[in-house]
């Protein structure tokens, strides 16, 4: 089985005016170029190929706040974006990001879908590229809880995907969230600024298939639960 991988940031509603979301997507789109040569360039999506590379994605503030205004506004109050890296089945990168509800129900959230493609992947879904990108997205962003991991191990240990509930190969959590207990090695913690902290279960690419992945992820996890850190964003129904 050939896993699938993503990284996601959520965080609840957060309702601010339309050129705090330009500014944020800017510094995004911009920390995102300095992580990997194919995150440099962005087309928003469409119906074919030939017609989303007819529409490159700006990444000025200014720009995309009229971007905003005209096309991605939702319900008069929030942003929600989507755009397309350019690169071929399999090596391509999605974006979406969508911010500004009024929802106890909803949260705000960026997610990027990862290449599946081997020599894509081979360079993009590692712990060092993944790693400056959570960060990246942490910048911008200001998430309470973030992760990059395989969606076959999400989909495993959370029966619903429900953000800040779970550990990923990393695993962003917020300052407000608590303090970060000692973890097993070889997972590595990391500060991200002052804005809280990156966990990293392993160095090498984390896979369902490896039963010391799974086991490391369920033994931090159980550290974190413990701890009162894996609770949901967004009020529960």
């Amino acid at each position: 089985m050939k896993e699938k991988y993503y990284l996601g940031a959520y965080w609840p509603g957060r309702v601010e005016p339309v050129e705090a979301y330009a500014r944020r997507a800017a510094t995004f789109l911009g920390l995102l170029a300095t992580t990997e040569p194919t995150f440099r360039h962005w087309f928003e999506k469409a119906g074919s190929r030939a017609e989303a590379l007819r529409h490159p994605t700006a990444t000025n503030a200014e720009t995309l706040l009229g971007l905003f205004q005209s096309k991605y506004r939702r319900d008069g109050e929030g942003v929600s974006f989507s755009a397309w890296n350019g690169e071929p089945d399999g090596a391509s990168t999605s974006l979406r990001f969508s911010c500004g509800s009024t929802s106890e129900l909803l949260a705000d959230l960026c997610v990027m879908d990862l290449p599946t493609s081997d020599d894509a992947r081979a360079r993009v879904v590692t712990a060092s590229v993944l790693s400056q990108t959570l960060r990246a997205t942490v910048e911008a962003w200001e998430p309470g809880w973030g992760v990059a991991t395989s969606i076959a191990h999400r989909d495993s240990v959370s029966e619903f995907a429900t953000p800040g509930t779970f550990v990923g190969w990393m695993t962003y959590l917020a300052r407000h969230r608590g303090t970060v207990p000692p973890l097993p090695a070889p997972v590595r913690v990391e500060p991200v600024g002052d804005k809280g902290t990156l966990i990293v279960l392993t160095p090498e690419r984390f896979t369902v298939s490896s039963q010391e992945h799974v086991a490391l992820a369920e033994a931090v996890r159980e550290k974190l639960d413990r701890a009162g850190l894996l609770k949901p964003l967004v009020t529960q129904v």
